[in-house]
């Protein structure tokens, strides 16, 4: 996001994108006009907090209107950089890496995994989902210097020598799918994504919190 935009909370950004999708949906369909109670519905977001999230930037909406479905989307699309390709790095092609570059998040158009590494010699050379997988040990001579956001699928006991490598070729943000907490200098950003925590949450929610 633009750098006049420091203030808006973590987590009000980290909603923006599920708003941009749902937003997408509802252009497709033709809507012009959405309030954000329907939005609240759709994204199981309180509408308390859509209207907050949105005041960070402004007036957004009317009131007893509600929002003009494509204006939203094209602020968000600037707000999130939708016009910019996001170049992506993939490091770890097992099952999981398998599925990111099978998929290589065909229904969002500026992201794309442009390269992908590995350490078995079987893997490297061969091509997966239209990407290359290279030689992990290669990593800071071939890498695109346009890159700086790199996935982590690979075992946990590797996951921070693979972090120490990508903050040496110049990557800035790392989405981790290892449950290591990775130790890197205060300017990289880390999302961690750990499936069976996340999973052991879901079921401890439908036991003690049931609908």
């Amino acid at each position: 996001m633009k750098a006049d935009q420091a203030r808006i909370p973590q987590a009000t950004a980290k909603r923006l994108p599920l708003y941009y999708r749902f937003l997408e949906n509802l252009q497709a369909s033709g809507k012009q006009r959405v309030s954000s109670t329907e939005l609240s519905e759709a994204v199981k977001v309180d509408s308390a907090t859509i209207r907050r999230d949105f005041s960070y930037f402004g007036a957004l909406g009317k009131k007893g209107y509600g929002y003009n479905v494509n204006y939203l989307l094209s602020f968000f699309r600037k707000t999130l950089d939708q016009d910019e390709l996001t170049k992506v790095i993939l490091v770890g092609v097992g099952n999981l890496g398998t599925a990111f570059l099978n998929y290589n998040f065909s229904k969002n158009n500026n992201t794309e995994i442009v390269m992908a590494f590995d350490v078995d010699e079987e893997k490297i050379g061969t091509e997966m989902g239209g990407v290359t997988i290279h030689n992990f040990h290669e990593l800071t001579e071939i890498m695109d210097p346009e890159v700086t956001v790199a996935i982590i699928t690979v075992p946990s006991v590797a996951a921070q020598k693979i972090a120490d490598k990508l903050v040496e070729a110049g990557i800035k943000g790392i989405l981790n799918f290892t449950p290591a907490r990775l130790d890197v200098p205060d300017e990289i950003r880390v999302h961690h994504i750990d499936l069976s925590v996340e999973l052991q949450a879901l079921v401890y929610f439908l036991k003690h919190y049931p609908v």
